[in-house]
């Protein structure tokens, strides 16, 4: 694997970002054995198939901090002001809040269910026997 040895790294912090319900962002930061410090922003894509998820990695080292932040800023800027200004972006954040509320119920309920005893197959005493029952 090519990037095996960036693996092994100790992360220190993380930051999760959810992009609807296919893809997620993660923004991890790594300390190396030289005791500096990276950031890693890793997509990751649910496959279609369900069969797991494709990753793609960006290494961000301290040296170009800076100038990332300004980059991504600025184009973010640009085309929030320049040529989408009437698009409402907070719809996003919107439709995120409401999914993960939904998914947060579903799954609460999935946990009451798993948690709830099932009756006992065995007869109870009220129960007429075979016996009991003319044809």
């Amino acid at each position: 694997m090519e990037n095996e040895g960036f693996n092994n790294m100790e992360s220190i912090y993380t930051s999760k970002v959810r992009a609807g319900k296919r893809r997620t962002y993660f923004f991890d930061v790594r300390k190396t054995k030289g005791e500096d410090f990276y950031i890693t922003l890793t997509e990751s894509t649910k496959r279609f198939n369900g069969q797991g998820y494709d990753r793609h990695k960006i290494f961000l080292y301290k040296e170009d901090f800076n100038r990332f932040h300004n980059g991504l800023t600025e184009v973010i800027n640009h085309v929030k002001t320049e040529l989408m200004p009437d698009f409402d972006y907070e719809q996003y954040e919107r439709r995120q809040a409401e999914w993960e509320k939904e998914n947060a119920a579903n799954e609460a309920a999935a946990k009451i269910e798993e948690s709830t005893p099932t009756p006992d197959p065995t007869p109870s005493d009220d129960t007429p026997s075979e016996e009991d029952v003319s044809w």
